[in-house]
């Protein structure tokens, strides 16, 4: 394998490698060496790093971490401007080669292994469903003074009344009504297909682009893949779109809820498990399924409030997560019903039978939320975990004494890190996670918390500076 990479850089006329890694948080983190370095030596060995640099990994005593580069992952940058190939990499210690425990990519690969052990299934596979929002002009202040911020996009809905020097065309989508008009309304048809030519380009598998329901918000296609490899093609998907966004003069996110009065962000996970070829979740009980799909839906609404800290790990989550409003609150399942936290997405073929969680966004680390939601699935099989009754109603309209009795996620990250230390044992199993990383990763999220929970925010001064 090692000597599929050394072709490329020779065959190519390599110039760097973009060593690839992703921290606790899931922001993906690069060095770039001189490709001439890059030999079969090199890639055995690996590349030394500072790990006490990265936020919730080691302290300065103990700083040295090694990272090893999976030469399968190589692809060629297609935004630097000289010829570079990027591979990602995992973390292992220095003096043991042993994975690091705290290392995102190498949590994915442990539960890969555990699925295989287990005897349960040989393939975990996920479709990431990834949203994001796109603005013309960004910016925020957090001083000590002054908190807030301000967006701007020329087809936003707020703009229609806008003076613009060439005049305003009009022709832009309405709150909720971006799903999904032709062009001129929407305006960015040739920057997504530019982002999803540029994703082919590099070797990913995608299938479609379209805009997407609130103002200046839009989706792209990546068709499924197993856990490790599909957390690396979020990571690449984001980092195209950002780029490309960029190149155009625009700024994406991934926030949740990036502005108020619109539809949120989401990241809807659609995974199946596969055994000897076969697909495990079809079957002949509720929708198609087989009673371990519907354990496995049981496990995702048992740990549900735990798997949450993955899931949906930013204080900002929970601006989307509201009771009330067309989000995915409510721990109930359905076939093709969007309005419960689990759908059975509808499909005439076997192979094509999945479970789609509807309440995950992409402010979540890949890895760590892929692991997680297969962990809390295959603790729901093993212990034959049924889901109860599906939920065929629309819930949203449901009278408050039915909707009170149906358990919700958490409201809030705080809620949610206080489940994760009540609920953690299904992650512990087979050391896929460990109890040490998760307190690492628990660590800097209660950072998070306290930095919004001790921040006057704007409203308030407009609900209670005169009282």
């Amino acid at each position: 394998m090692a000597n599929a990479l050394i072709k490329l850089i020779e065959d190519e006329d390599i110039e760097y490698v973009d060593i690839r890694f992703t921290d606790p948080r899931g922001k993906l983190q690069h060095v770039t060496v001189v490709a001439d370095l890059v030999d079969e030596d090199f890639i055995e060995e690996g590349f030394m790093f500072d790990g006490s640099s990265i936020a919730g990994w080691k302290s300065i005593e103990a700083s040295d971490m090694k990272l090893m580069l999976d030469v399968d992952s190589a692809y060629i940058d297609p935004f630097y401007a000289e010829k570079t190939v990027c591979v990602h990499c995992s973390v292992v210690e220095p003096d043991t080669n042993e994975p690091y425990d705290r290392d995102p990519r190498g949590t994915a690969e442990k539960a890969e292994a555990y699925l295989i052990s287990s005897g349960i299934g040989d393939k975990f596979f996920c479709g990431p469903e990834a949203e994001f929002f796109l603005f013309d002009d960004v910016r925020f202040s957090n001083s000590m003074n002054k908190v807030g911020f301000e967006v701007d996009a020329a087809d936003a809905a707020w703009n229609t009344g806008t003076e613009y020097e060439m005049g305003n065309m009009g022709h832009r989508p309405g709150v909720k009504g971006g799903y999904f008009p032709v062009n001129p309304t929407d305006a960015a048809q040739d920057l997504r297909s530019e982002m999803l030519s540029t994703m082919k380009r590099i070797g990913m598998k995608v299938d479609k682009h379209h805009h997407e329901v609130a103002s200046c918000q839009h989706e792209l296609g990546l068709i499924f893949g197993t856990l490790t490899k599909q957390a690396d093609e979020l990571q690449k998907y984001k980092y195209v779109i950002h780029n490309v966004a960029h190149a155009y003069g625009k700024s994406a996110t991934f926030m949740p809820k990036p502005i108020a009065g619109d539809n949120g962000t989401g990241m809807h996970v659609n995974m199946s498990i596969w055994k000897d070829g076969k697909p495990l979740f079809a079957g002949d009980q509720y929708a198609d399924l087989s009673n371990e799909a519907l354990y496995f839906i049981g496990g995702i609404l048992k740990h549900a409030k735990a798997l949450n800290a993955f899931t949906n790990p930013s204080t900002n989550s929970y601006k989307r997560l509201i009771p009330g409003f067309e989000a995915p609150v409510l721990r109930a399942y359905s076939a093709r019903n969007r309005s419960g936290c689990v759908r059975i997405p509808w499909t005439e073929s076997p192979k094509a039978k999945r479970v789609e969680a509807r309440f995950p966004d992409p402010s979540a680390n890949p890895y760590l939320c892929f692991a997680a939601l297969m962990m809390a699935g295959l603790d729901g099989i093993k212990n034959k975990i049924h889901p109860g009754e599906p939920s065929d109603k629309d819930l949203y309209d449901l009278p408050p004494e039915e909707l009170a009795t149906i358990p919700t996620v958490c409201g809030s990250l705080r809620e949610a890190l206080d489940e994760l230390e009540k609920d953690h044992d299904f992650l512990l199993a087979g050391d896929v996670f460990t109890k040490d990383q998760i307190e690492g990763y628990a660590a800097i999220k209660w950072e998070e918390v306290y930095a919004y929970e001790h921040t006057p925010h704007p409203i308030e001064y407009q609900m209670y500076y005169s009282c």
